[in-house]
């Protein structure tokens, strides 16, 4: 069974930056796609940012664009969401997802994955 694990949330204040993990566990998988998604209180879950498995293309939502960085380490099947100049705005529960072997067509529609961490808390004072 497929599990992914993430680390690295926490609190910080305006400006800061954090750096969550996000390890994948479980026997043999393949993944088309990996996304980070975020839910604040009230609100949605809402897309973050996504990347190609085996070719390493990222896409990102405007909000965070030029501010975080997602990146893949296949060999020690993690992916990493860089978070930098982080905004109140930010604050929420952060996800990891895992899209299968095939791809579904969307990489920033929470639907189109299979594999779901249990999410990390961020939270960003003003």
């Amino acid at each position: 069974q497929v599990q992914l694990v993430e680390s690295g949330g926490g609190l910080v204040q305006g400006g800061a930056s954090l750096r969550l993990s996000c390890a994948a566990s479980g026997g043999t998988f393949s993944f088309s796609f990996m996304g980070w998604f975020r839910q604040a209180p009230g609100k949605e879950r809402e897309f973050v940012a996504a990347i190609r498995w085996s070719r390493g293309s990222t896409y990102y939502a405007d909000s965070v664009k030029g501010r975080f960085t997602i990146s893949i380490d296949n060999a020690k099947n993690t992916v990493y969401l860089q978070m930098n100049s982080l905004q109140p705005e930010d604050t929420a529960v952060y996800y990891c997802a895992g899209q299968g072997q095939y791809y579904r067509g969307s990489y920033d529609s929470a639907p189109a994955y299979d594999y779901w961490g249990q999410g990390t808390q961020v939270t960003v004072s003003s």
